[in-house]
Formats: structure tokens, C-alpha cells, sequence
């Protein structure tokens, strides 16, 4: 079972890994829940629920079940279906999208190294793949999974935690048409780790872009952007660590320029992006010494090459970085000073710059994209949140301080969502309800964010801010000594020397406060944003918009602020979509497979609230809606509801769910919605509605089907046509009948499919006859496809259960290629010669044009070579060779006869077949009797007809027998011996003629012009009306199936009993209609019975098939 494919499951007979959902579990504790998650890691399966949120493990390898073949599994199915996985997550946010029109997002959360990123990339491409669109929507989705390894190179790093970690937090936004193709998209990025451009922790990296970059530029690049190893590079050595185990830079370097192709970004900004990145490297290894107190470039060749990439003044530069130009103000007049800045405040400000310029290329990275996906409105959309885990270092910082806040953002979320709203909205709606305790993380977020009473640790930092300078150790622990006074008393708080302790959800963190208050200022000094707007680069220039006159009025938004807003604003777009959760966990440290770490998993669990949301969904309901929306859903469900309910919406409801035969116990009806307990049971009506949607579909696919068969098959005949054109005498019927091609109705044929292989094409099946060696008529299933034709009979099977039985058996299959011609009479006969190696096959079939053009068809698009047709009105075939006789050869001869029914006369080894003059060999229809055959039958009748032959003769080589009783145990599968005939002196009634025949003896009913193949209820009262209207009848338009299924009953009992509906010949009456469980004296049923009882005898009376009308 090593291999994928004990993957592709169905759900039962996956092999138990524990509970698929975690709801079901025997015992609700934190250690059942490890237990469970760990047997299901360790046996490989990754994924589980909790109801509908999605717990995923990270593997830490790549798992095999995230094919195409996963894919075609989940889509379109119910979640319980198949096993947990994140397609099924994925496709019901997008189902749903379509059907409520409602926007959806999916918050996936977990800590650092826990695979969210992986799961938001999976996200995608499953969306990618299972919609629709042409070639704007590909290029649209070219660029939504374009997006992740550009994105990834400038926004991703390695960590102690994790090698790929996202240092950034995006929300992804898919726009969607009303079809569900995704035309649009935006990107909202939030809280990207600047600090990590020029300093990094021990045993973590840079930006992955800069590694990419030194290790895939070409030689050219390397020399133009001064490229050396990365150990030369300050900004790169303080960490002391390069290469990443499983990361091939090279490669994606290549991925990133190609990124940046698909998105549309011209070449020479995509060069200038690197220059910056360059460049920025090359300004870390700019560096001060001390000269009286102030900061001197130790080296000044190091300014040259950072200058020449970015395109500045070197001098300037050298300027900027070591003096800063301030405002004072004395007496109402505003004055500038130069300062000298000291070694630390130059390395800073030279910091400040690096991170500047990298902060605004990501930005405009996020910026192009947005452009390139850009839509004029929105209709419909799908959000997916990646954002980097909750944090906790061995030294935390302000990032990890904004990270954590937006986390525990997050948390509230779920909390708002799943335990607090729920729980609220069962008591509001009047449920039944237990109440379930849980820790609510709000009382955190107000310590972080509240602005007063008390103020928050955010503006307690504003104000310190405000205040002071910002920099240095006497700002952080004077915003140290303030939040002591402010929050020091909080349950969640506690205080150190060198900083605080925040109680988060997922556990205390102690963050050091040094560094807050300068990293929280987070502005760029005028006097850079003026040596950047400097530069000869119109790019970079572009990077930096600001009016600097304009933009001195008004205190400067610190970073906590921007931080603060948006989060509440992402928690306001979230609060505005159906959510859905990713709960990411990760399984170790190691970042090994198959390694498990008890304890760092249970600590996940916990702060998770992984039971506390097992316990609501236990005792909560699985689904709720209101009542207007639940039956738009399901009004289809029933006839009462659909199209739409006229009275209270609230009995609509109960109406429904009575009618489904809903137990009372899984549902309860609330004071605006109806909540139903478990899934199994929302399934349920999920797979009814579906299947009245799939019959929908079917009559709309059957309608252009047809349609398109029509136009298919019009040209057919009309290539049909020319195939006999000035070679064969032509029936009025064969030139103008539409071709159907299926008369057997082989969708619901299964004992003749067995033979043909899985989803072979068929191009036309249908009864034909078969003459053997003494031309005895024998009856076979003629079926031909695009490779090979099948010829198929019946036999009694002789021992064995099924003894006695009548089964199908396959007597030919031959290869297309192997036939070597076809032989036909210059006549208006229906015969036929297929010409093999070994033995011929003499046929006859009424449908001869349509199944000779299309053999000749198919046998030209097999061996590029036309089929051989020979017209002679003597034929020969050949038999089979039989035992110790011989095998031989039997001749067919055409001559003149009378009438259009053929008759038949065996003598020896040659059949005479005698048939009237037909149309003229150059025959061809004509436009009015094209558009009459449209209206009219599918159907014609044999050129060997319908009424008895004269005494004393043959028809197709055999004497002809009474009927018995047991006549045609199949309706679809009749002989042409068993119809009744006509004498060869009578020819067709004219147009307007009476239709009435004489009566004839019971016997001689025939009923099988009513078998029309694959035709359906449409197709037959297409046809009925179309007799109807060419006798003078009125036909009723509200004629329904019910109707039709009583006609077809009518026939077999009249046919039983051997008497005609109405007339034509003695017997008893067909007696009183049955009942079809309508109303009673419902009249125009009652007049579409009659009509139809009408033509239906009619059509008898007239002792034709129906083509002939």
C-alpha cells in the first residue's frame, strides 16, 4: 500500500486512520484528540474535520493525493463523500459562492512552519483547475498562481521554525463571474517584516529573493550589479547561514523573472527591480567610523556602485546618510538645520533607507499584480487569508508583537463565529440549547488596542511616541514605565525590567521593549525620500509619490496604527463573507516526517480551543439558513414550493421537510431560520435537489443534442446522398428522413453494451436481418462505431442457472479497416453485401443509406483511402466453409417486379428479388420535402412493407407464419418476416387519399410502428403530432409523459387482446382508459387522451409505419 494509489479512496473502504471527524469521537479531551490526529499523521492522512472546519498537519514532504485525479474526486461532491481533504473545503466554498451568491472566505491559521502557505497554494490551484473561461480567464489564472513565487521571493524567508516562512500577510482576493470564472483579482498586503532586510537571527536568512539573485544571475547581470557571494554582503553574513536543505535558488530565480513576465512587468522595470536589490546589498556594506563624535564613511569607494545602481549622486548620498536636515520653529518662523549624525544614528539612518526602498518594490510587486487582475466591478468573490503564525522567539520583538495582535484578530473571529455568535444565536432563535463554556479572547485584544479606559499597550506606545524622539533606551523604557501605569493591574499582563508579558490565547509571550518605539515611528527622514526622488530612474522616482511640503502638516501615522486598522479592517471584509477555517498544526521541530511531538501538538490543540469547538458541534446543529433563503434553495424539491411558495415562509419550510421525510429530531425550527442537526441529513437533500437539477440538465443537453444531431445528421444525409447519387434508384422516404443513428436507445441497452468497450462511441445501431447460406433471414443487432461493427444475436443458453434463458451473443466484430467493399443493387431494394477476408455478410436494413455512409466515413478516416462501392443488380457473396463441405458463393439477382415491396425467391444458390422501378437514379430531395421530413417521422418503412404477400410466394427467403402468442417478447428487438405486408401490386395512397385499410384478422395487427429507439417522450409526441396535423386534428399542447406511458400501456393491452382502438376491423373495444392518478374530470387530459387514442388508430388503420407519413 506504498504506493498513491491507496489514496484515491472512497470513503468506504478507506482503511481506518482513526475518526475522519473528530465530532465522532468516542471522548472529547485533548489527548483523544491527539491520539486520533496522531495514528491518522502517521498513516499518512494529513487532513481531518471537526464538522466543517479542516484540520491539517504538516507532513513536512509532499503527499501523493493532490492530483488531477484528486481533483475529478472531489468536485462537485457532498463533503462527507470522500475522505477529508482541502478540494472538499475548497469546492464547497465555490459551490456555494455560485448557488447563494454569497461571498466566501477561508481563514487559515496555526503557527509558524504549520504549512498554511502550502495549504492557500492548494486553494488556488484546485480553483484554477475547476473553473471554466477563455482565453482572458486563463490569463487571469496564469497570473493568480504567477503570484505565489514572485510573492514568495520578496516576501518569504527562512526561520528557525520554518524554511519557507511568509514574513508578509496577504489576503487574497478571487473576483469571480456569475458563471464562475475567475475574471479578477486583489491582493491586500499587510505587515511586511522590514527589519529582516538588514538583520537577521541566528540560523535564519534573508529575503529569499537576494539568495535567488546571486545564485541564478548570468554573467552579464552578475558584473552589471556587482554580484558576489553572499558572505561579502552585510546585510547576508550576520546570520551565517545561506543554503536552505530542499531549496534549489537557481531554479527559482528563473520562476521569479518568469513571474514577473506573466504579470506584465516590462522588462526594464523587472531589470530596475533587481538593480534596487543590488543595490540594497551594496548600501549594507556601507560603513561609519567615529570622528569627533560624528560619523564619518569609512570607505568611500563603498557609495560608488549602491549610488550607480540607484542612480543618486554619490556625494549626495554620502550627505544624507550622515547628516540630517530638521525644522525648529522660533517666534512663528520656521527655520532648517543640518545636524551631524552620530555612528549609530548613520548605520540607522542607512537602515532606514535599505528598508525603505525594499518596503515600496514589494509594494509595487503587490501593486502590478493587483493591475494585471484588475476588474471594473465586483460580482462574486473568494478570499484566502495567508498570514504568518502566531510567534513566540526566544527574544520577541515589536514584529512579533503586531503578528501576534493580528493573530489573536483572528482568533476572535473564530471565537465570534463558531462559539460566541452560535451559541448567541440559538438563544435569540428560541433552541434548545446546553450552554458550553469557552475563553473568550476579546478581554486580549482590548488590552492590545483599546484606546481608552484603560488605554491599550498601542496607544500607550502613540503617545510615547508623540512625545518623545523615539530612539534609544530612554523612549522604550519610558513606554516600559507607562504601560506598568496603565495595564499593570490587567489579569493578562505582567511586567519585567527589560519588558512585558502578554497572555495570548496560545500562551504567554514576553516581548523585550527595546527597539519599540524607534520601530514603531517607522518614517523614512525627508531628507532620503528627497535624494530618492533625485534619482535619474523614473522607476524609482515613481516609487517615491510624496509632497514633501504637503505631507509636513499633521503628526505622522506610526506603524502600530497602520498595524491597528488594518486588522479591523480585514476582520470587517471577513465579518462580511461566509467563512471557512483551516486550522494548520504543526507536528514538530524537527521539520522531519513521520516525527511527532507529543506535547507541542497537545499545546496547539489547546489554544486552538480544538475541543471546546468539537463540543458546540456536538450539541449544536450542523447547518442553519432563513427561511426565504432555504426554500430558494430546495423549492425544487417539491411541487407545492416550486417555482416559488406563495404563503408563510415558516410553513414553506415544514412543508419541505415533511415532504423529504426528514426525522422530526434533526431539524428545529427557529424564529427566522430553520437549523438541521446533521450533516448526513443536509446531504440528503442536497443529493435529491442535485437529481432534480441532473434531470434539468439532461433535458437541456438532450435538446441540444438533438439539435446538434439534426444539423449532424442533415449533412450526413446529404453526403449519404451523393454517395448513391446516379448509381442506385432512390425511395422517396430514404432521400428525406432525418438520420438518428441510435435506434436502439443503447444508453439503456445494457445487455448490448457488454460487448462494446467502456465509453465507445456508437455511431449507429439498429435490428437488421442477416441471410445465411440457404438465404434464410436471420435477426441480428447491427451496432457500428468509430473502429469496428458488431453483429449481435440471441440464443437459448443450453445448461448452467440460467438454462432455458434467452441471452445476447456476439456472432461478428470486425475490424472497420478489414471490410474491402460494399456491393448494392442499382434498385430501390434495401440489401446490401459487406465484403470481409474470409466471408461476406449479406444484409438488409432499412436504414441502409445512413449506416453505408457513415461505414464509408469512418473507413476513410482509418486508412485515409475511399471505401469500394460496386452497384450491380447481379450480386455475389461468399459463405463460410462448414465442416468437410464447401463453402462457396451465392448470387442475388435484381429484376424488375411490381409494386415498391420487394419480393423474394429462393432457388438453389441464387435469390431473386424482385421490386418496382424506384426514383430516378440522379433523385435528390428537394427543400420542401427536406422541411417535411424535419416534422415528420424518424422512421421509414421497408421497402419490403407492411401488408401480407400474395400466396404462394417468399419474403426474404422464408415462408411466412401466422403470429403467435408469444410475438415479440422484446418491444425494441422485431423481425421484418413477422410484419405484416402488403401485395406487391399496391403502391402508397396519395397525399390526401383515406388512410383506412381494409380489416384484416387479429393476427395481422401490428403494433411495432410505436417502437421508435432512443426517440423519448419528445420524440414521440413530436411524431404523433405531426400525424395528427397532417389527418386534421387538433392535437392538445399540454399532452404530458403520463399521457404517453398510458398510450404505451393501451398498446400492450389492445395488443394482448388483438383489437383495434377504434374501428377497422371486429373484436372487442379496447375498454375504459386506466387511471393515471389525476384528478377526476380533469377534460384536457381527457382531450389529449382522445387525440392521441386518435392517431394511434389512425396510424393502425392505416397499416403503414409511421415514416411512411
Amino acid at each position: 500500500m506504498g504506493s498513491k494509489e491507496r489514496f484515491h479512496w472512497q470513503s468506504h473502504n478507506v482503511k481506518q486512520s482513526g475518526v475522519d471527524d473528530m465530532v465522532l469521537l468516542a471522548k472529547i479531551s485533548e489527548e483523544a484528540i491527539v491520539e486520533n490526529l496522531k495514528k491518522r499523521f502517521m498513516d499518512d492522512y494529513i487532513f481531518t474535520y471537526i464538522g466543517p472546519v479542516l484540520i491539517s498537519v504538516n507532513p513536512f514532504k509532499q503527499m501523493p493525493y493532490f492530483t488531477d485525479r484528486e481533483i475529478e474526486l472531489y468536485q462537485g461532491a457532498a463533503q462527507y463523500e470522500n475522505p477529508p481533504h482541502i478540494y472538499a473545503l475548497t469546492d464547497n466554498m465555490y459551490r456555494n459562492m455560485l448557488i447563494d451568491g454569497e461571498n466566501q472566505c477561508v481563514i487559515i491559521s496555526g503557527e509558524s512552519g504549520a504549512g498554511k502557505t502550502v495549504a492557500a497554494k492548494y486553494i488556488m490551484g484546485y480553483i484554477s483547475k475547476v473553473s471554466g473561461g477563455g482565453d482572458k480567464v486563463q490569463h487571469v489564472k496564469d497570473i493568480i498562481l504567477q503570484s505565489n513565487p514572485l510573492l514568495e521571493a520578496f516576501g518569504n524567508a527562512k526561520t528557525v521554525r520554518n524554511n519557507n516562512s511568509s514574513r508578509f500577510g496577504k489576503y487574497f482576493e478571487i473576483q469571480f463571474s456569475r458563471g464562475g470564472e475567475p475574471d479578477g483579482g486583489k491582493i491586500s498586503n499587510f505587515l511586511l517584516e522590514k527589519s529582516r532586510v538588514v538583520s537577521q537571527n541566528e540560523h535564519e536568512r534573508n529575503f529569499h529573493v537576494y539568495y535567488q539573485l546571486i545564485e541564478g544571475a548570468s554573467q552579464e547581470q552578475r558584473q552589471n550589479l556587482g554580484i558576489m557571494s553572499p558572505d561579502y554582503y552585510y546585510y547576508l553574513n550576520q546570520s551565517d547561514t545561506y543554503q536552505v536543505e530542499g531549496t534549489d535558488d537557481r531554479s527559482d530565480f528563473l520562476e521569479t523573472m518568469n513571474a514577473m513576465q506573466v504579470i506584465g512587468i516590462r522588462g526594464e522595470d523587472q531589470q530596475l527591480v533587481l538593480q534596487i536589490v543590488a543595490g540594497i546589498l551594496h548600501l549594507g556594506n556601507i560603513s561609519f567610523r567615529e570622528e569627533g563624535n560624528y560619523a564619518r564613511v569609512e570607505n568611500a569607494d563603498s557609495l560608488a556602485f549602491p549610488a550607480y545602481l540607484l542612480g543618486i549622486d554619490r556625494d549626495r548620498l554620502n550627505d544624507k546618510i550622515t547628516s540630517r536636515k530638521m525644522d525648529s520653529k522660533w517666534g512663528g518662523r520656521s527655520e532648517s538645520i543640518t545636524v551631524t549624525l552620530n555612528v549609530e544614528q548613520a548605520a540607522y539612518t542607512r537602515d532606514a533607507l535599505a528598508k525603505g526602498l525594499y518596503a515600496r518594490v514589494f509594494d509595487f510587486l503587490v501593486e502590478s499584480i493587483n493591475r494585471a487582475m484588475q476588474k471594473p466591478y465586483e460580482e462574486y468573490s473568494i478570499g484566502v487569508l495567508d498570514i504568518y503564525g502566531f510567534e513566540i522567539f526566544q527574544k520577541n520583538g515589536f514584529e512579533q508583537f503586531c503578528i501576534n495582535f493580528v493573530n489573536e484578530k483572528l482568533q476572535q473571529i473564530f471565537i465570534e463565529l463558531t462559539l460566541k455568535a452560535e451559541q448567541e444565536e440559538y438563544v435569540q432563535e428560541g433552541i434548545k440549547w446546553t450552554q458550553i463554556q469557552y475563553f473568550n479572547n476579546k478581554v486580549v485584544c482590548d488590552l492590545i488596542e483599546n484606546k481608552l479606559n484603560p488605554p491599550g499597550i498601542m496607544s500607550v506606545l502613540d503617545d510615547v511616541c508623540a512625545t518623545m524622539h523615539a530612539t534609544g533606551e530612554g523612549a522604550d523604557q519610558t513606554l516600559l514605565q507607562k504601560l506598568q501605569a496603565a495595564v499593570g493591574t490587567h489579569e493578562h499582563f505582567n511586567s519585567w525590567s527589560s519588558g512585558f508579558v502578554i497572555h495570548h490565547y496560545a500562551g504567554k509571550v514576553s516581548y523585550d521593549v527595546n527597539g519599540f518605539c524607534e520601530r514603531n515611528r517607522d518614517v523614512l527622514f525627508t531628507d532620503l525620500i528627497e535624494l530618492m526622488q533625485s534619482s535619474e530612474y523614473a522607476f524609482i522616482r515613481m516609487l517615491f509619490p510624496e509632497k514633501l511640503d504637503a505631507d509636513k502638516k499633521g503628526r505622522p501615522t506610526t506603524a502600530g496604527s497602520k498595524i491597528k486598522k488594518q486588522a479591523n479592517d480585514l476582520v470587517n471584509t471577513l465579518m462580511k463573507c461566509t467563512p471557512h477555517y483551516i486550522r494548520c498544526i504543526k507536528p514538530n521541530e524537527t521539520k522531519k516526517p513521520r516525527d511527532w511531538e507529543e506535547s507541542r501538538v497537545k499545546h496547539q490543540v489547546e489554544y486552538l480551543g480544538l475541543k471546546e469547538n468539537i463540543r458546540v458541534r456536538r450539541a449544536g446543529f450542523a447547518y442553519r439558513r432563513i427561511f426565504h433563503k432555504f426554500l430558494q434553495r430546495y423549492a425544487i424539491l417539491t411541487p407545492e414550493t416550486w417555482p416559488s411558495w406563495r404563503g408563510d415562509e415558516r410553513q414553506g419550510v415544514q412543508h419541505l421537510l415533511r415532504s423529504v421525510n426528514m426525522d422530526p429530531d434533526q431539524y428545529q425550527m427557529g424564529r427566522s431560520k430553520v437549523f438541521v442537526k446533521n450533516p448526513e441529513s443536509l446531504f440528503l437533500l442536497e443529493e435529491m435537489r442535485e437529481r432534480k437539477f441532473d434531470g434539468f440538465a439532461r433535458v437541456i443537453q438532450k435538446a441540444w443534442r438533438r439539435h446538434i444531431a439534426i444539423r449532424k445528421y442533415e449533412q450526413m444525409r446529404e453526403e449519404a446522398s451523393s454517395i448513391l447519387y446516379n448509381f442506385k434508384e432512390r425511395r422517396r422516404n430514404s432521400i428525406n428522413r432525418n438520420f438518428v443513428g441510435d435506434y436502439l436507445g443503447m444508453e439503456e441497452r445494457p445487455e448490448l453494451r457488454q460487448f462494446l468497450a467502456k465509453r465507445e462511441r456508437i455511431d449507429f445501431a439498429d435490428s437488421i436481418t442477416k441471410y445465411d447460406r440457404r438465404f434464410k433471414p436471420i435477426k441480428r443487432d447491427f451496432i457500428l462505431t468509430p473502429k469496428y461493427f458488431y453483429l449481435i444475436g440471441r440464443e437459448k443458453v443450453k445448461k448452467g442457472p440460467e438454462k432455458g434463458q434467452i441471452k445476447e451473443v456476439l456472432k461478428k466484430k470486425v475490424e472497420i479497416q478489414a471490410v474491402s467493399g460494399v456491393s448494392l443493387s442499382t434498385r430501390q431494394d434495401d440489401f446490401f453485401i459487406l465484403h470481409e477476408k474470409d466471408a461476406d455478410n449479406f444484409l438488409e436494413s432499412i436504414f441502409k443509406t445512413e449506416l453505408v455512409s457513415l461505414l464509408c466515413k469512418r473507413y476513410e478516416e482509418l486508412t485515409r483511402s475511399k471505401l469500394r462501392l460496386n452497384f450491380q443488380d447481379t450480386l455475389q457473396f461468399r459463405v463460410k466453409k462448414e465442416g468437410w463441405g464447401g463453402g462457396g458463393t451465392r448470387t442475388v439477382t435484381f429484376t424488375r417486379g411490381q409494386g415498391d415491396v420487394a419480393a423474394l425467391k429462393a432457388g438453389g444458390k441464387t435469390l431473386t428479388v424482385s421490386i418496382a422501378d424506384g426514383l430516378p437514379r440522379n433523385s435528390k430531395p428537394t427543400r420542401k420535402e427536406v422541411m417535411q421530413s424535419k416534422g415528420g417521422s424518424r422512421r421509414p418503412p421497408p421497402s419490403r412493407g407492411v401488408p401480407p404477400a400474395p400466396q404462394g410466394t417468399y419474403r426474404n427467403g422464408a415462408p411466412q407464419f401466422p403470429r403467435g402468442d408469444g410475438h415479440a417478447k422484446r418491444d425494441t428487438y422485431t423481425t421484418p418476416q413477422k410484419q405484416a405486408r402488403a401485395p406487391p401490386a399496391t403502391a402508397l395512397p396519395p397525399q390526401n387519399a383515406s388512410r383506412r385499410s381494409k380489416a384484416r384478422p387479429p393476427s395481422e395487427q401490428n403494433m411495432e410502428f410505436l417502437n421508435v429507439p432512443d426517440q423519448g417522450v419528445a420524440g414521440y409526441l413530436g411524431l404523433v403530432e405531426g400525424t395528427a396535423a397532417r389527418q386534421g386534428r387538433a392535437f392538445p399542447r399540454e399532452l404530458r409523459a403520463e399521457d404517453l406511458s398510458w398510450v404505451l400501456r393501451t398498446q400492450r393491452c389492445v395488443s394482448a387482446r388483438g383489437a383495434a382502438p377504434d374501428g377497422g376491423s371486429p373484436g372487442p373495444s379496447p375498454g375504459p382508459i386506466p387511471s393515471l392518478g389525476c384528478a377526476n374530470g380533469s377534460t384536457k387530459l381527457q382531450q389529449s387522451r382522445d387525440s392521441l387514442l386518435l392517431v394511434h388508430t389512425r396510424l393502425w388503420n392505416c397499416g403503414s409505419d409511421f415514416g411512411a407519413q
